[in-house]
């Protein structure tokens, strides 16, 4: 019991700054974009408080983890916070914005990957102590920043990526690919029960890599 609690302990912080700045995000862009509709709601903020989702940024990401270390493998650790509040219709350009709105998440678990990994060099790379916290704990940061870009960038609304094609597609396919979004969860969790999601992610995850192996 106490290696799951120490486990908990690391993955913590990682998750729930992973998951509840990825939101943050979206509405910072949003109102650069136009739309100060997360603003109003107080979703602009470090704060993750106000982003937390009991279910999904807590629970599930816990579930997750006690599943994974009772089965004694690494699992995909993903989860979500309270969605923020987009008007799309306040957006300058709608359809265009929508793009840099949802690009806007993932974009920030790729900065925070990087700013992991940095943390992970000053304390003295990978070569550092396995069983040292601080190097625990940035590693956790590491991997589940580039777990949550990936599978948000996955081209299935409602997530982040569905958004994207939805805003590169021409309105004749962007409008019959946007009734998708209602069996989009159900989509996902087909993937993961065939096991075809980590196929999916992985030229994202190789992607991410690439990137922070940059700054290893």
């Amino acid at each position: 019991m106490e290696s799951l609690i120490q486990t908990i302990t690391v993955y913590a912080i990682p998750v729930i700054f992973a998951i509840t700045l990825h939101e943050a995000a979206h509405g910072y862009v949003a109102r650069m974009l136009g739309d100060n509709t997360a603003e109003q709601a107080g979703r602009i903020t470090l704060n993750p408080i106000p982003h937390i989702d009991p279910i999904g940024t807590i629970a599930l990401p816990l579930f997750l983890l006690i599943s994974s270390k009772m089965l004694g493998g690494a699992g995909l650790l993903f989860g979500w916070a309270k969605p923020v509040p987009v008007d799309w219709s306040k957006l300058r350009n709608p359809k265009r914005d929508m793009l840099w709105v949802a690009i806007a998440g993932p974009a920030s678990n790729l900065l925070m990957a990087v700013l992991w990994t940095i943390s992970l060099r000053l304390l003295g790379g990978l070569e550092a102590s396995s069983t040292d916290f601080a190097v625990r704990m940035a590693i956790a940061g590491i991997n589940i920043n580039l777990v949550l870009m990936a599978l948000n960038l996955l081209p299935i609304p409602p997530l982040d990526g569905g958004r994207i094609v939805f805003s590169l597609l021409p309105d004749s396919l962007a409008n019959p690919y946007s009734r998708i979004e209602p069996y989009g969860m159900l989509i996902l969790i087909l993937l993961i029960v065939t096991g075809s999601l980590w196929v999916l992610l992985s030229p994202f995850l190789a992607f991410g890599e690439k990137v922070i192996n940059w700054f290893l």
